[in-house]
């Protein structure tokens, strides 16, 4: 659909350019497309586009993402904002391997593998 739609418009500056050559779109703009997007879509649940946002960085870091290309991609100039902005996740601490017990297991099966 991005590539019809730029074939179509041959924007220069920016994606979906805004009134007048290489502007962006107001932000006003952007707030009208979404919601016209979330009354398509259906959606009755409550959501801005900052929580589009956070979603975004949520699902990025719940991907395995680094938070430091978290914070370039939302251009924070500090750390501890993507930190805050991205709040960790049941999912992701359920990940989190005690290396005490990967070593355990580890050793208990370089044991079983010479006992064999």
């Amino acid at each position: 659909m991005l590539r019809e739609y730029y074939k179509q418009f041959r924007t220069k500056e920016y994606l979906f350019e805004g009134q007048g050559e290489r502007k962006h779109l107001s932000e006003r703009s952007v707030q009208e497309v979404f919601h016209r997007a979330i009354i398509s879509a259906r959606i009755k649940k409550p959501i801005s586009i900052h929580g589009l946002r956070h979603s975004f960085a949520t699902h990025l870091l719940e991907n395995g993402v680094d938070l430091r290309y978290i914070q370039e991609l939302l251009g924070h100039k500090s750390s501890k904002t993507t930190e805050i902005y991205t709040h960790v996740s049941k999912k992701s601490l359920g990940k989190i391997v005690n290396p005490l017990d990967q070593t355990l297991n580890m050793d208990r099966q370089a044991k079983e593998k010479y006992t064999q």
